[in-house]
């Protein structure tokens, strides 16, 4: 039979969503997160126990004094547990969520009830709802919402609608009809009927069911803490993964004492609320004679009153602490964040806890907010690339990670490698004998029980073992690979060990478990399972330009393995849920690390004066981007090394025309042996070339890259009326400009095809601008680097007949005698280099602060460029 492609169809619905339906999910993730915080900053805003009082206060009034008594002991023992507010985080989540079922779901149980069709078609769709896998909900919610705790209440409200609607629907329908019939004969309209009679008498069955949704919606915890929404769920999914079981324990109790209040709870409603309910429970009342203290429910009143002081005590609690400052967790020299929000991912494995956890400290040190979430390698990516994780520090490339890289790369930002090479293998303890390769496992399957204990399937290690090394060494057939978890993984490794059994597991270095136990690599003579990898640290797209100063910490971010195998260990020993005190202890006993990984801006002698502090200097440029870049960036630096500098901006010929006759300085813009040929030659005698600080630059025309069919100068013959017979160039008096008109145009027979518009830089960009909107043919000159490629998707058009000459290199030109007159600041010039990435970056930067900020943009970016400034201007001890 033909394969039924049922999952391509719904991948394709689901990209269809996602490309013309995301303002609607912005929307829907805006207003459920904001239902969320309210709920959760109520229940979390206050002193642990006055909270716990305020609900046990609510138990008293539904069900009495030792209800009450023993709500406040569990919710304290939950805080002893030091719980409470995943604890909140989880309440609001299963309260927002529950609303808005019961919301959604009477209703539509009440028109189930009255209309046959609606019964017929609601019937299986709530069949589906109730028996598909929960974890089935999270892919799409991950997908259309990111991680976070919309997809955990979007997925929970479809898991727990279906008791809602099926018990008000058969409440309904259970009212005896004689009733209904006797209302409608004294001519009761069935609006009234609804309200006066069948509802009354629905209700405690309609109460069930909304009692059934709030459990099944706390039975979703745990699997919305998969997808990154906080709260018990995410501390239990930790125990899991990580085989923490004291957390794993604490983390249990605390959900069942949960459950066990919301349970008690909406039982007890039921009784206020229906008549019936009433009834019976003042009967009960009355037929109490002894203990009558121990039955003793308060009034609304009361109640209400209650809950009002203890709530007034917790808000003057706040208030007051937030009164204390009690000081900043970083000094102000160091309150680099001021307070700015990072998020952290993270999956669960030994290297991914450690360095996020390190950053975490650092950032926090650092003055910056932090959140962290704990996710499978699929969500985080998919986290990532949406840009509800900032950074994460585990990406295992080319080949773990492959399949998530090539999914997200467009969307996301390669940081760079922190570690490695690492290497992946099978590994068995060392007692084992004979067993020294991948080869020597053939014909031993019985000694391991024909199993290789794996990790998570999701790993690209695991494809990998599956689909090439067992092939290459013939094992295919002979073991079966477990896949499980990394915990699970070690879990094995450590019983096997105890009970000296042989057993074979999926491993990689680094890893703390070859420090802790006694264990052979087991050789691969083949190579099948690749080289080594590198350790990356990925950001979502843009990342660098949201906050270059921890993007530039993350692109220097070394560890040898020495430092991550005792910051694993350390980590180890601090135990569950105590990872950021590890990252502390292990950071006291290596006490540079910090300043090395983050260096605070502007600390370290980068505003240390130099010799010739004092001396006024005159710097020139004219408006090319470069030029204001890096004459700005010197200006600051200058500044800072108590010089006191000038700027002046002019036209080429103005500006060499100026340096000569020594009314400026020095100048970093001058582009030779080609573009500022002619002033070079008339000027040199009066000048003095201190080097070149950046190239081979090129120059070039290009187009945009939807222009088709056009990828070289010898494409544009022809072709003028596409482009209007117009090539767009810069001012007239550019070098480039003439080489364009007498050289390129006639070696490529343009010249009677194309004018060439003389204007300025800004105009060219302007009409590039205008152009790419409209999707308009243009060719305009531009030049490399240049930060246009940056920002439009362009295509230089190739020379093959080199009309444009070599490339060339960019000089700093100062007047003569310069080097004598400013021995320190020519030397520092003489060895000025900026990288292609440094100056575009430096570039987009100037271009984001727009006009008139140029120097204040650079200090920026120099600032989120630690330690540039002492290479640049290095001052003598």
């Amino acid at each position: 039979m033909p394969r039924f492609k049922f999952g391509d169809w719904v991948e394709d619905a689901v990209d269809w969503l996602q490309s013309h339906l995301d303002w609607l999910f912005d929307f829907i993730k805006t207003v459920l997160d904001g239902m969320y915080h309210g709920v959760d900053t109520v229940l979390s805003g206050g002193e642990p126990l006055l909270m716990a009082g305020i609900l046990a206060v609510i138990a008293l009034w539904l069900r009495g004094v030792l209800p009450g008594v023993l709500t406040f002991v569990g919710f304290a023992l939950v805080d002893s547990f030091a719980l409470w507010d995943d604890a909140m985080s989880t309440l609001s989540l299963v309260l927002v969520a529950a609303v808005i079922t019961v919301v959604i779901a009477v209703p539509l149980g009440i028109w189930a009830a009255r209309n046959d069709r609606v019964s017929a078609t609601v019937r299986p769709v709530l069949d589906v709802m109730q028996t598909m896998p929960a974890f089935v909900y999270l892919i799409p919610g991950v997908m259309f919402f990111g991680v976070g705790t919309t997809p955990g209440i979007i997925a929970t409200i479809v898991f727990a609608m279906p008791p809602g609607v099926r018990m008000t629907e058969l409440g309904i329908r259970q009212v005896d009809e004689e009733l209904v019939e006797a209302a409608e004969a004294f001519g009761t309209p069935p609006g009234d009927t609804l309200t006066r009679v069948q509802l009354p008498l629905a209700l405690p069955t309609i109460m069930a069911g909304i009692n059934q949704v709030i459990m099944l919606a706390l039975s979703m915890v745990v699997i919305g803490g998969m997808a990154g929404a906080g709260g018990l769920g995410e501390k239990v999914y930790a125990a899991i993964t990580q085989l923490q079981v004291g957390l794993a324990a604490e983390s249990g109790v605390a959900v069942v004492i949960l459950a066990m209040y919301l349970d008690r709870i909406t039982g007890a409603l039921n009784q206020r609320v229906s008549p019936l309910g009433r009834r019976a429970a003042a009967k009960a009342a009355a037929a109490v004679r002894k203990m009558r203290f121990a039955h003793y429910k308060p009034g609304t009143a009361v109640a209400v009153v209650g809950v009002v002081v203890l709530a007034l005590v917790a808000g003057g609690l706040n208030i007051a602490d937030s009164g204390d400052d009690g000081g900043s967790q970083a000094s102000s020299s160091a309150d680099v964040g001021k307070g700015k929000k990072v998020n952290l991912g993270y999956i669960p494995w030994d290297e991914g806890i450690a360095t996020t956890f390190l950053w975490k400290e650092l950032l926090e040190e650092r003055g910056y907010e932090t959140g962290i979430k704990q996710l499978d390698a699929g969500p985080l990516y998919s986290a990532v690339a949406r840009g509800d994780v900032d950074f994460q520090t585990d990406s295992w490339l080319p080949t773990t990670h492959k399949a998530y890289w090539d999914k997200y790369k467009s969307q996301m930002d390669d940081i760079g490698s922190w570690y490695g090479p690492t290497s992946l293998e099978l590994t068995v303890p060392s007692y084992v004998k004979g067993v020294d390769s991948l080869a020597d496992l053939k014909g031993q399957g019985k000694k391991f029980d024909g199993k290789i204990i794996g990790i998570e399937a999701s790993a690209g290690e695991m494809g990998t073992l599956k689909n090439k090394v067992l092939k290459e060494y013939g094992l295919d057939g002979e073991y079966k690979v477990v896949s499980s978890s990394t915990s699970s993984m070690l879990a094995e490794l450590d019983r096997s060990i105890k009970a000296k059994k042989p057993v074979v597991v999926v491993l990689w270095s680094p890893h703390w478990a070859y420090n802790k136990y006694e264990l052979k690599k087991l050789q691969d003579p083949k190579g099948a399972w690749g080289k080594g990898e590198q350790i990356h640290t990925v950001a979502h797209k843009g990342f660098a330009k949201k906050d270059p100063t921890v993007a530039n910490w993350l692109k220097n971010f070394k560890l040898d393995e020495k430092q991550l195998t005792s910051l694993e260990n350390e980590i180890q020993t601090a135990g569950e849920s105590h990872e950021q005190d590890g990252v502390k202890a292990w950071l006291k006993k290596n006490p540079s690390v910090a300043d090395k990984l983050a260096p605070v801006p502007g600390a370290g002698g980068s505003t240390a004066k130099g010799k010739e502090a004092g001396k006024s200097v005159n710097l020139g440029f004219f408006p090319w981007d470069e030029a204001i870049a890096t004459t700005y960036l010197w200006d600051n630096i200058l500044e800072d090394r108590g010089y006191k500098p000038t700027t002046k901006q002019l036209d080429p010929g103005p500006l060499y025309s100026g340096e000569a006759r020594g009314d400026i300085d020095v100048q970093t813009d001058g582009w030779l042996p080609n573009t500022h040929k002619a002033y070079w030659e008339k000027y040199k005698s009066k000048l003095e070339d201190l080097g070149s600080w950046y190239g081979p630059t090129s120059l070039e025309l290009s187009v945009p890259s939807y222009v088709k069919g056009v990828d070289s100068l010898a494409d544009l013959k022809g072709q003028g009326k596409k482009f209007g017979g117009k090539i767009i160039g810069i001012e007239a008096s550019a070098g480039e400009m003439g080489i364009l008109n007498s050289k390129v145009l006639k070696e490529y027979g343009l010249d009677g095809e194309y004018k060439v518009v003389s204007s300025s830089t800004s105009s060219m960009l302007a009409q590039l601008d205008r152009s790419i909107k409209k999707k308009e043919p243009v060719v305009v000159v531009l030049w490399t680097p240049h930060w246009a490629y940056g920002k439009y998707e362009l295509k230089k058009l190739k020379d093959p007949k080199s009309a444009w000459g070599p490339g060339e290199r960019i000089h700093v030109v100062a007047h003569k005698g310069f080097s004598k007159e400013f021995p320190e600041f020519s030397g520092w010039m003489k060895n000025f280099k900026l990288s292609e990435d440094q100056l575009a970056s430096l570039e987009v930067a100037v271009q984001d602060g727009g006009e008139g900020k140029e120097k204040q943009s650079v200090r920026k970016w120099l600032d989120s460029n630690p330690g540039l400034e002492d290479k640049l201007a290095p001052v003598g001890g």
